[in-house]
């Protein structure tokens, strides 16, 4: 679906050229041989699965250090308790033999996480961090707080474990990058265009319901520069992507948003489904002036999940084909 604003004259060329973008924290590449830290900061993960994504992190040349708690089942549906969750974060950030710290599944339970969160201790030892869904809110805090780059992708359980769930080139291209050059997600990534226009800023963002449910708190997503805001989830109705893009807008939350980058809707809607999901969309976002692209394979996607580095300073083109360049 492609559809153009009303007003695409006046914000066809929305970019952040009057602001100066702040430093992120760029956490050190990962390389063959690294170690790489397999935590649990929410809901248990089946063990068999957790071994065989290790197995094909090994594949790729990592060591994975499963943490204490990882595998751990209960209380209720958690891997553990809080603090045991967080004891895992801490104890993968402060071990220099460590190199990145990746999640085995999402679920629920990463905002129990955050009011035990050292922020000097993380903040002193950036490292790559990487997951999706639930860990939306864990994303939101090392932005807010250590300003550090962040990366959502495909996590242990949840896609390494699967033979075609990791999309190669993208996780290459922003986790072990060879060189400084821009790389860029396009239609061969899923992005088509629903409203036109160029963006620039910030990438930030991650599950919708997640950010929704974020806001009111001390830990809501701060955007205080241009933002390219990247959006996704599994299971929410049309009306609820309304509801929630409108409590985002209501809430303030895109006042400093240049443009939008919806993730794959298959995992919503069924595809005879999919025209009312972006009409409705749309519809959430009718006084957003900026571009907005829809379908990127990027979180909760049945397989080749692409790596995203929120942080990164992006630009969205929307004019013809969807094309996000993406530059560390």
């Amino acid at each position: 679906m492609k559809k153009n604003s009303p007003s695409l004259g006046r914000q066809k060329s929305f970019v952040a050229a009057r602001w100066r973008l702040a430093d992120a924290v760029v956490a050190p590449s990962l390389s063959s041989g690294d170690c790489v830290a397999v935590v649990s900061p929410a809901s248990y993960a089946d063990p068999a699965r957790v071994g065989a994504g290790c197995a094909r992190l090994r594949d790729f040349g990592y060591e994975p250090v499963v943490m204490q708690h990882a595998l751990s089942r209960g209380p209720l549906y958690y891997a553990g308790s809080s603090q045991e969750r967080a004891d895992d974060l801490h104890a993968a950030f402060a071990d220099q033999t460590i190199r990145g710290i990746l999640c085995t599944r999402g679920g629920w339970g990463s905002a129990e996480l955050l009011p035990l969160l050292r922020r000097d201790l993380i903040c002193a030892n950036p490292k790559v961090f990487v997951g999706y869904s639930d860990h939306t809110s864990l994303h939101a805090w090392f932005w807010n707080e250590c300003k550090l780059q962040t990366f959502y992708g495909p996590m242990v359980a949840a896609d390494w474990a699967k033979p075609d769930g990791v999309d190669a080139r993208t996780w290459r291209a922003a986790i072990q990058p060879d060189s400084s050059q821009p790389w860029q997600l396009d239609a061969t990534d899923g992005m088509s265009v629903l409203r036109q226009g160029v963006a620039e800023g910030r990438v930030l963002g991650g599950c919708l319901s997640i950010l929704a449910e974020g806001l009111g708190t001390p830990w809501a997503l701060r955007i205080d520069e241009p933002c390219v805001l990247f959006l996704e989830d599994t299971g929410v109705k049309p009306y609820q992507w309304d509801r929630m893009l409108q409590h985002l807008r209501f809430a303030g939350l895109l006042k400093n948003v240049t443009g939008i980058v919806l993730g794959d809707m298959s995992a919503n809607v069924e595809e005879k489904d999919m025209a009312f999901l972006h009409e409705a969309i749309l519809h959430a976002l009718s006084d957003f002036q900026g571009p907005v692209s829809a379908g990127l394979r990027c979180g909760h996607v049945a397989s080749q999940n692409r790596t995203l580095v929120l942080g990164a300073q992006v630009t969205l083109n929307c004019e013809e084909n969807a094309r996000l360049m993406v530059r560390a």
